[in-house]
């Protein structure tokens, strides 16, 4: 999709992909090496109760489940960065995320009239469908050539 073929309200909702410890606990060795995310022994003794994910994890996953549902990644010109990432619940070995994103704002660019601005408000859910992150995204898009040709009087 393009960034003409959106519009503020638009929504979308990606598949499941379930997180693992193996998987938990190889991000965190590389990334994020705190206990709860490392060690299963160390994190029962937390406040969390056991092992949980790195937030630049659950962030990192949700990126991927948005770009494997393709909503816009034939159009992505990149992104200026994120708004409002707040983790609000653990992510524990055999959750199962999915992304919900509506399209919030649309600005066309006036500097760059071969693409525009669009924010779109991100919740990462558990298979319980409680919200495990939230965030505002900005990102680039291209506008499709179809509207390009009309506002230039071709179409």
């Amino acid at each position: 999709m393009y960034f003409d073929d959106m519009g503020v309200g638009f929504s979308y909702e990606t598949d499941e992909r379930e997180i693992t410890e193996e998987e938990i606990i190889a991000f965190a060795q590389q990334w994020d090496p705190q206990p709860f995310h490392l060690d299963p022994e160390a994190a029962r003794e937390t406040h969390y109760g056991g092992l949980i994910a790195s937030g630049l994890q659950t962030l990192a996953m949700a990126f991927r489940l948005t770009l494997d549902a393709g909503i816009w990644n034939e159009s992505s010109a990149g992104s200026p960065g994120l708004d409002e990432l707040r983790w609000r619940r653990p992510v524990r070995p055999g959750d199962r995320l999915k992304v919900r994103g509506q399209v919030t704002d649309m600005r066309p660019s006036r500097s760059k009239p071969e693409r525009g601005m669009t924010e779109i408000a991100y919740e990462v859910l558990n298979q319980h469908g409680e919200v495990v992150m939230s965030y505002r995204a900005m990102h680039l898009l291209m506008r499709s050539p179809e509207a390009l040709a009309e506002e230039a009087g071709e179409g």
